[in-house]
This record gives structure tokens, C-alpha cells and sequence, in this order.
């Protein structure tokens, strides 16, 4: 079963920058996609980047395409997302996602809708 922890959340400026954590556990083959969303109150999860473990591609919703960037570190079983020039606009409970597929290339995680693994989220507000 996988298990994923986030962190890095918190309060910032308008303009400034945090970068979230994804911790991740269980089987790699269950987790080979990964994904970064956000939700508020009221408004559908929407996501925001995603990563193929595997040789580490990447998509990003428009919104965020330009400031936010995913990473990983494979030693770490860590999953990032950077967030710089933050807008108000980004306040929001963060969540890390995961779904195993096929290992033998990311176009179908980078499309991929469907995660059945979440984190607990983590809050990010930004003050204008």
C-alpha cells in the first residue's frame, strides 16, 4: 500500500516562493506516476504537474506552467514541487498523488486522471 506524506506548507507573501515535499513508501510499481493537485473550499481538485518516475517527464496545468515546477529525488522517494512568483489565486490545501502503470514509457501518466493513492495535503497561503 502506498503511503504518501507531505510538508512544506505554510504562509507566504504574494511573490515568494515554498516548495512542497512528497515522501513516498510502499511499492514503486503502485507509485511510478505522481502528481501534485490543489483544492479549495467549494472549487474541484484541480492538478497541477505530473511526474514519470521513470525518466522523470513531466505536464503542468496551465496555471501554474512557468512558476511551479515537479522534481523528484528517486534516493529519497521524494517528489517536490517548487512554487515560485506565489498568488494569492494560489491558496489552497496542496495533495500529492500516486498511480502505478506501465514501466515502459510516461506518455499514459501524463494523462493519467485517476489516482488512487492521496496524501493528507498540506496548506499553502499566500498573502496579497
Amino acid at each position: 500500500q502506498v503511503q504518501l506524506v507531505e510538508s512544506g506548507g505554510g504562509s507566504v507573501e504574494a511573490g515568494g516562493s515554498l516548495r512542497l515535499s512528497c515522501a513516498a513508501s510502499g511499492s514503486r510499481f503502485d507509485r511510478n506516476c505522481m502528481a501534485w493537485f490543489r483544492q479549495t473550499p467549494g472549487v474541484e481538485r484541480e492538478a497541477l504537474a505530473r511526474i514519470y518516475v521513470g525518466d522523470g517527464s513531466t505536464r503542468y496545468a496551465d496555471s501554474v506552467k512557468g512558476r511551479f515546477t515537479i522534481s523528484q529525488d528517486k534516493a529519497k522517494n521524494t517528489v517536490y514541487l517548487q512554487m515560485n512568483s506565489l498568488k494569492s489565486d494560489d491558496t489552497a490545501t496542496y495533495y500529492c498523488a500516486a498511480q502505478g502503470g506501465p514501466s515502459y514509457g510516461g506518455a499514459w501518466c501524463l494523462m493519467n486522471t485517476h489516482f488512487p493513492a492521496w496524501g493528507q495535503g498540506t496548506q499553502v497561503t499566500v498573502s496579497s
